[in-house]
């Protein structure tokens, strides 16, 4: 069940902003970096939530700005004919560095540090687990319980309804539940990965 699976999806939906990105002169590289910005605005935003609810709004909305130029910038470098070892990498390091700075900041946020180192852990070896099976010589992985798509699309839905309402469930309001889903199902998630990229290189050998 991951978001991932939608992408051909995904980048129908976003061709007619690729065709502007197109007229506008941006470039795939370039699209990451904004991606990025927004995710570091988001984590912020989600740091000064504790204080003031509000910033949840602000921060789902960067979350889903974020995830919307993720896909775009590949379809970008597609549309241009630029895509390139070089692009892929700095749009991946990019994407690991705006799931650290969305993580920390929800932790932050609630002060709950520990829970976020947790969730970081799983969020980053699940991402790890999906690009390591292709240096291994597998296709890379988005599979799995919990994809990057799914994480955003949950962070934006929580975040934006705490914003609101923060019910609380045995002491955690709903950032501080998404954080535990984070925790375990990212690691659940990357043993999922890890699984099938070991039946995958058996049924090569």
């Amino acid at each position: 069940m991951t978001l991932d699976g939608y992408r051909s999806t995904a980048d129908r939906l976003l061709e007619p902003f690729v065709g502007l990105a197109v007229r506008a002169g941006l470039t795939p590289n370039a699209v990451s970096v904004v991606a990025f910005g927004f995710a570091v605005v988001a984590g912020v935003a989600y740091v000064l939530a504790g204080g003031e609810p509000l910033w949840y709004l602000v921060g789902a909305v960067c979350v889903g700005c974020n995830g919307t130029l993720d896909l775009l910038d590949g379809a970008l470098a597609r549309r241009l004919g630029t895509a390139s070892p070089a692009g892929d990498l700095l749009d991946h390091v990019l994407d690991r560095y705006a799931d650290l700075v969305l993580v920390v900041g929800l932790a932050l946020g609630v002060s709950r540090p520990t829970l976020g180192l947790a969730a970081v852990t799983g969020v980053l070896l699940t991402s790890y687990l999906g690009t390591q099976a292709q240096a291994v010589g597998l296709d890379r992985v988005y599979g799995g319980l919990l994809g990057r798509a799914d994480r955003l699309a949950l962070i934006g839905i929580v975040t934006g309804l705490a914003a609101f309402v923060r019910p609380e469930i045995v002491d955690l309001g709903p950032v501080g539940w998404l954080l535990v889903v984070f925790a375990v199902v990212g690691h659940l998630t990357a043993f999922q990965r890890l699984y099938y990229a070991l039946e995958a290189l058996a049924a090569d050998g």
